[in-house]
Order: structure tokens, then C-alpha cells, then sequence
């Protein structure tokens, strides 16, 4: 069946909006509850995490109120990176494991991700069985089978102590200064506190959550931020995380940023040469630059693009056997390490090249010359298909015959609101931009005259 309430990574929406909803949050747990207990017994456990957003508390209430009244045990984390969640539900043995948070997005957006019990994220499949549960009658437990609730104090540091293991032994940070931005959500405590036991000295940004300020001008999309203090203070680095900390940009002594291809870039050479990379494979998905797949072809590497989002990087990874993989917006999974995504992880790692290389960041994060690359979106009315009609369907032939040989174009509809988003890349700025806006005015026309048809209904 086709999904309704699960998106590209959940279910997200504006808080207390559809979706988004306390009612819908009990139903979802009511109904992932039913999912994962499915042998009658009560001995079923669920980890809940979340960031720091004000309307966490009213979605992990009702999620809580929802998979109790079918018999699961729940264990509340608190404010916890997505990654933790991961990790816990693996380690802690759990049936499921659910992180409220909208990551990057602004603090009026909540989501709910859930992890199976291998703490991947659960698949499209399992997501449309949940949602079928969702749309019929949902059976309660009685009285003697009503599951249990507590808060677990140490699941954050369970998780610090994971992470430490993950630096190489014997390495440490003194004399390194590090600036933190762990953009006022899910991270603020423990991304600090990690690096600091590690031997760094520590700058804090963006660690100080009230509810409403999670992205707000700080995070890795706001990475400014972070560069500017990175300079301000002559730090050696900068991690720049986003609100659930499941993606990073990385900050060079000058203020650069780098981008999640510059990352997995430096960490598939550095792979490659240890014998670490398996099959010669970095994943990534379409939106990664040419630049990237030039590079890892000119040592011999090879690039597997995917769909866009981390769960089908991940899905890829795990089919293929691969163990390095991630998105430009700074999602990097490592499944030696992790199931998810993880900023804070991916930090640790580029440090340890640092210590080991005694290179500046500078030298390590400026991997290959990115091929120019613009991307417009254009919106449509709800329900119309601009992609079918035969005049986009030529703008979209003409841009990729005249890119052909010089760079590539992609067209895709986005997974969360009626937007098509134009990308293309090419060393031609010329060409690039008007095969780019040749599209884009090709689907602006067609979705005008779909908008005022529609008005004419």
C-alpha cells in the first residue's frame, strides 16, 4: 500500500498541525506497538529520544500513552542525538526505538523516526505495515498486560563511552581547539563533554536549548556561525552538528566549510589506503557533486549513487556490504561504527586524521575541486504532475543532450511538500544556467496553467 503519514525519514509536520498532532502520536504508538509485539507476552521494550524542542514533551507523552496501552515496556532517554537512539535500541536490546525531532528544520517542526531492533531504521515496508495498522482498529491490552514507563539517567553517557571507544586508542586531543556548535538541540551536552574528556579544549556554540531556539542561526545549516567563532577564537577546527546531530559540517582553521563530500572523500582515501574500505565503494546519493565521483575514480575508488536520504544510503550500504557512505548535507554513516548517521562520530574521525596526519584541517578537508553546480526549486499545485507533460519532458531531453559530456542534470519531486527541485552541475557556468532555467521555466509554465485550472474548478 502507498504510504500516507511516513515521508522520506518518518513522520515530520508543524507541531500540534497534522500529522504532527498528540492524537496522531498516540495512534502512531498504538499502532508500532501493536507492529513489534506481536507474541502476546509482556516483555517488550521501546527507547524514546528526542531533541530539545518545547513540543517533544507532548509528542514522547502520547507516544508513551499509545505503545503502553499495548503492552510495551517504555524507556524515555530524554534529549538525545538521533545516533543514540541507534545505538541504545541495539544495545539496550530493544523491540524499537523512536527519536522525536524535525533535525534541521526550525523549532515550529516536529518528526517521529523509529528504529528497529537492530537499530537501523525500519524500511518503506515495514513503515506501510505500520501505517495499515493505523487505518483499522487497534487492539488494546487488558488491565494486567498495560505496559510500564521510566526515564533512563545514563543512556547519553552509555552513548559518550561508545563514542570514545570509537577514537583511535592511544590518541588524544591535547592542544587542539575545537570549536563545538551543537546548534541548541539533541547534543549540547554531550558533544562538549566528549571531546573535552578526549583532551580538547573546548569552545561552546549553540549550547544553550530553551525550547524554541534548536537551529536557530547555529547548526550546520547556519554554519556561519560556527566559522566565525572558529576565527574569532584561532580554534583548530570547528564540528558544526544540526538539532539531532545526525549530520555535521566541518569547519577548517580559516572558516571554510566543508561539506559532507569533502568528508567522505578524506575518510574513503584514508579507508582505502588501511584496506578498510570494502569493495573500493563510497555510497552517496544523486545530489553528491561530480566532483566527488571524479576523485574516488582517479584513485580507483567508485562512487554508488542512491535515492536522496540517509535510510537509503543505509539500505544500499547493507545490501551491497559497503561500510562507508553518507549525503552532501553531512549525514555520515559508518556502519563499522553506527546504523545512522552521526555527526558528532564523523567529527571524531576527521580529528583523528588530524592527530595522525598532523595536518592542519585546511590540508585534509579540501579533497577535490567541486564542479559548479546550481539547483533551482519550482512549486506546484497539490495534485498536479508537471513532470508528465509532454513541453517539460522536452525541456528536460534538450538540457540533457546539450549537458551531455560536460556534466549531468537532475530532475526529482521532493518528498515533503510539492516541489520540483532542478539540479545540475557543469565546469560551463553558461551552460549550466541555462540549462537550468530552460527546465525551470518549462515546469513554471506547466505548473501555472495547472494552478489556474485548478483555481477554475
Amino acid at each position: 500500500m502507498s504510504r500516507q503519514i511516513f515521508g522520506t525519514d518518518g513522520v515530520r509536520g508543524r507541531a500540534n498541525n497534522h500529522p504532527m498532532t498528540p492524537d496522531m502520536a498516540l495512534r502512531l504508538g498504538q499502532a508500532a506497538g501493536r507492529y513489534f509485539r506481536t507474541d502476546g507476552l509482556n516483555r517488550h521494550r521501546v527507547v524514546i529520544g528526542k531533541d530539545t524542542r518545547r513540543s517533544g514533551y507532548m509528542l514522547e507523552t502520547a507516544l508513551t500513552a499509545g505503545l503502553t496501552s499495548t503492552g510495551m515496556n517504555v524507556l524515555l532517554l530524554g534529549p538525545v542525538p538521533t545516533p543514540a537512539v541507534g545505538f541504545l535500541t541495539q544495545s539496550m536490546r530493544a523491540d524499537l526505538g523512536i527519536m522525536i525531532s524535525a533535525s534541521h528544520n526550525p523549532h515550529e517542526d516536529n518528526g517521529i523516526k523509529f528504529f528497529g531492533p537492530s537499530g537501523f531504521k525500519l524500511s518503506d515496508e515495514a513503515e506501510a505495515d505500520i501505517e495499515a495498522i493505523l487505518q483499522g482498529e487497534i487492539a488494546l491490552s487488558q488491565p494486567a498486560n498495560i505496559g510500564s514507563a521510566k526515564r533512563i539517567d545514563d543512556g547519553l553517557w552509555r552513548y559518550a563511552e561508545f563514542l570514545k571507544t570509537t577514537f583511535p586508542h592511544g590518541l588524544r586531543l591535547d592542544g587542539l581547539k575545537v570549536v563545538v556548535d551543537c546548534a541548541n538541540g539533541a547534543a549540547y551536552r554531550v558533544a562538549p563533554t566528549v571531546l573535552w574528556e578526549l583532551g580538547a579544549e573546548v569552545v561552546h556554540v549553540g549550547t544553550d536549548p530553551n525550547g524554541f531556539n534548536i537551529n536557530q542561526k547555529c547548526g550546520s545549516t547556519h554554519p556561519d556561525t560556527a566559522a566565525a567563532a572558529v576565527v574569532a577564537h584561532g580554534a583548530d577546527l570547528g564540528i558544526c552538528l544540526d538539532g539531532d546531530a545526525d549530520r555535521v559540517m566541518i569547519i577548517d582553521e580559516t572558516g571554510a566549510v566543508a561539506d559532507g563530500d569533502q568528508i567522505m572523500a578524506l575518510f574513503a582515501e584514508r579507508w582505502a589506503a588501511q584496506g578498510r574500505l570494502r569493495d573500493g565503494t563510497l555510497v552517496a546519493t544523486v545530489m553528491s557533486n561530480l566532483g566527488l565521483e571524479r576523485h574516488l575514480e582517479a584513485q580507483g575508488l567508485r562512487l554508488e549513487r542512491t535515492a536522496v536520504g540517509d535510510r537509503y544510503v543505509v539500505e544500499a550500504m547493507r545490501k551491497g556490504g559497503w561500510n562507508l557512505g553518507g549525503e552532501q548535507s553531512g549525514h555520515i554513516v559508518m556502519t563499522d561504527y553506527c546504523t545512522t548517521g552521526d555527526g558528532l562520530l564523523a567529527g571524531l574521525q576527521f580529528l583523528a586524521a588530524m592527530v595522525e596526519t598532523r595536518r592542519s584541517a585546511s590540508d585534509l578537508a579540501r579533497r577535490f575541486d567541486r564542479v559548479p553546480q546550481l539547483l533551482k526549486n519550482v512549486r506546484y499545485a497539490a495534485g498536479a504532475d508537471p513532470l508528465g507533460s509532454a513541453p517539460v519532458k522536452a525541456a528536460i531531453a534538450e538540457a540533457e543532450h546539450r549537458l551531455d559530456g560536460h556534466g549531468r542534470l537532475l530532475i526529482r519531486k521532493s518528498g515533503t511538500e510539492p516541489l520540483i527541485r532542478v539540479m545540475a552541475e557543469c565546469e560551463d557556468d553558461t551552460l549550466l544556467t541555462d540549462v537550468v532555467e530552460g527546465v525551470v521555466h518549462a515546469v513554471e509554465a506547466v505548473a501555472a496553467k495547472g494552478a489556474a485550472g485548478l483555481a477554475g474548478v
